[in-house]
């Protein structure tokens, strides 16, 4: 159990939860049968979390229903599944006032800003992570692009439009995924040259395109879990089907969170060209057993730890858009001045 924001996250299959007096008592088969009973006071939570594999008791879930506490249920790979409420939510409150936010030009801007900064940042220190691990030309061209990125931020500071934002995103991620042959070892093997999607036509795009998907649906899981709507934007545009929130969130956790596994996983050669199909209009696809193999790395990055400046402690990977998605509800309801973005250095 992890408890971050007065919210009660549970993530291990097999585990059930349970109403003991005003406490959340948490039971798992492998648990010593001599070790301490695991409970959280219920004052102390707002929220509670269960992903694939945990079960609820109805005890519980009645007793947070008519405490108004919410509870949800997303998978192993944090796609929303369903949320049970009591009667009366905040929910409507905090959407209005995204959609109030959303109307704003001005604050559509600061939030914008504040998340393709993070985008930026993250992006920089992949470069220079991976620059760190290299040696000669390699080492000296992921530096060169790193400091080129670091401008890009200067560029940001002064967009007066979501449009311009958005002009500052597209010419980072053209410089990034120009280094992308220098962060992949082995490039021609892999036959990069820089980003390609619908479809991607090599295996490093494919596998970039594919973790996108995986990070897509844990960040639209988590804005519905804290009752934002996932198609309400503020960079993205709003559009049927689209979900532009959602898309504006998983921006911060693309290079950290998806391009960093992508790379270990080619770089430590983990998968082989053997895990992709190439298709007859050029477009490549993870085999079976490559989609097998991703899942498994996805799912053990999901338990790394990262820094998180504003709460001042590790959070786990799989709790990192739930909880970025509650420190936006908490700036659309005026509890902080500005949304902080997810940084690392």
């Amino acid at each position: 159990m992890t408890e971050l924001l007065n919210t009660l996250y549970i993530q291990t299959p097999g585990t059930s939860l349970h109403l003991d007096g005003d406490t959340v008592r948490a039971f798992h088969p492998d648990d010593d049968a001599d070790a301490k009973p695991r409970r959280v006071p219920l004052v102390r939570i707002d929220h509670l979390v269960a992903f694939g594999g945990v079960n609820v008791s109805q005890e519980l879930q009645l007793r947070c229903a008519a405490d108004g506490r919410s509870v949800t249920y997303l998978t192993s790979n944090g796609r929303f599944r369903m949320r049970t409420v009591g009667p009366a939510t905040g929910n409507p409150l905090l959407r209005q006032a995204q959609h109030r936010a959303a109307d704003d030009p001005a604050h559509r801007l600061a939030i914008s800003v504040a998340m393709i900064a993070g985008k930026i940042h993250n992006s920089r220190q992949v470069l220079l992570r991976t620059a760190r691990d290299s040696s000669g030309f390699r080492q000296t061209a992921l530096r060169a692009s790193a400091e080129l990125i670091a401008g890009r931020l200067e560029l940001l500071r002064t967009a007066d439009s979501t449009g311009e934002v958005f002009g500052v995103e597209g010419i980072t991620a053209r410089d990034y995924f120009a280094a992308l042959p220098h962060l992949v070892t082995q490039a021609k093997e892999w036959k990069v040259a820089g980003r390609s999607k619908r479809p991607p036509t090599d295996p490093v795009n494919c596998l970039l395109s594919f973790l996108y998907g995986m990070l897509r649906g844990a960040v639209h899981g988590a804005l519905e879990q804290v009752g934002l709507d996932p198609y309400i934007g503020f960079l993205h545009g709003v559009r049927a089907g689209k979900p532009a929130l959602a898309l504006d969130l998983m921006e911060e956790f693309r290079p950290l969170l998806a391009d960093r596994l992508a790379f270990t996983l080619l770089n430590r050669r983990e998968l082989g060209i053997k895990d992709f199909d190439h298709l007859p209009n050029g477009a490549y696809q993870l085999t079976d057993d490559g989609r097998k193999k991703v899942f498994t790395a996805w799912q053990q990055s999901r338990q790394r730890t990262w820094p998180h400046a504003y709460l001042g402690r590790e959070v786990e990977a799989a709790l990192l858009p739930l909880v970025q998605a509650r420190l936006l509800a908490r700036h659309l309801r005026g509890e902080l001045a500005a949304y902080q973005p997810w940084m690392v250095n």
